[in-house]
Order: C-alpha cells, then structure tokens, then sequence
C-alpha cells in the first residue's frame, strides 16, 4: 500500500489495519497525518508535570501521545517479527533492562549527557517495540532522558530540517545506526555532535 522509505519499517496487513482514518492511501498523506499527531504529543510533554521517561508505562504513554490519533494499536508492544527488532517476546523484558540500564547511566555519570541519550536512542531503536514510529519515539524519548536526567538541551537530530522529508540526513542518520548496530558507536555519536 504504502511505499516507505529506505529504513522505515514496513508496514504489514495487520498494521495497517490498525490505521484510524481508511481514506489515507499514500506514504505523503500518512507522513501529514502522523506529523500533525506528532506536534500535539511534543505539546503534552512540554506541558507534562509528571512521568518518568525511564518507566515502561511512561515508553507506552509517549508513543500513544505520538501516534494514537492514527494508529489503534499507538502504545502497544508489536507482536509480530519485523525486518528489524528483537523477538517480539522480549520486547517487555529488554526495555525494562534499557530503563534500568539508563537509569544507571544517570545515577553513575557513566557517560557524557549526549552519550547517554544516544546509547538510550540506539538500544530503543534495536529493541524496536512498537509496529511503526520507532525511530522518531526513541529521538523524542532520548531528548526527554536528556532533559529530565541531565538538564542537557536536545540532541538536533535533524538539524534543522525534517528528517523524514531530506533524505541525505536520513541517509546519514541510518547509515550510523547500522554501524551501531555492528557495534560501532563512533558514526553515530559524530552524527549527533556527541
């Protein structure tokens, strides 16, 4: 149905399915309508006086914020095997021991302010919880942790462009989480300025 682009998740039957408004039909008008959903979820949290970024119940409620104005299923873990992720089994469990570990972080200075949050972001993105919006959840969930854990400013993901529409940035961006993912961390701390 939808064409995405390169390092987005495709979406599968049951996932679309998921989709609240059945007169979208193209990946533009998809990309609107969860932008649009997006900015409002960015508005709660600058308004938000409690939650803990470093809960799973906290995780769930910000990709909900994100997403559920489209998807029904915004806020629940996948159940479904995806081209990227971990078994979908272990989602629960892993994030839980990514909280934790990030947490440790914090508490222990272990890593600069930057580096944690892209440690956080990388793990999150690996893990891949949810059926979609994973990688756009993780960034708003690492600037969250950096915020609240660190009082450090956003990490500029984008640099100043949307992300999603410039696809050289995106390039670059899925290029370093590879490398991350081989378990070289360097591309992607110089990608964020960490």
């Amino acid at each position: 149905m939808f064409q995405e682009p390169e390092g987005a998740t495709p979406l599968g039957a049951d996932d679309i399915e998921g989709l609240k408004f059945k007169h979208i039909t193209t990946r533009l008008q998809l990309d609107e309508l969860e932008s649009a959903n997006i900015t409002a979820g960015l508005r709660w949290i600058e308004r938000r006086r409690t939650g803990n970024i470093l809960s799973d119940e906290f995780v769930r409620a910000l990709h909900k914020r994100l997403f559920g104005d489209v998807w029904t299923w915004a806020g629940t873990y996948r159940l479904t095997e995806k081209n990227i992720g971990i078994d979908p089994l272990q989602i629960a469990v892993q994030v839980r021991i990514l909280l934790d570990d990030a947490r440790y972080w914090a508490e222990h200075s272990v890593f600069p302010p930057k580096e944690a949050a892209t440690r956080f972001h990388h793990r999150m993105v690996q893990i891949h919880p949810f059926p979609n919006g994973n990688g756009r959840h993780a960034r708003i969930a690492a600037d969250i942790f950096l915020k609240d854990y660190f009082g450090h400013p956003p990490i500029e993901w984008a640099s100043g462009v949307d992300m999603q529409a410039d696809s050289e940035r995106r390039k670059a961006y899925i290029l370093a989480l590879r490398a991350a993912d081989a378990g070289n961390m360097a591309p992607l701390f110089n990608f964020v300025g960490a």
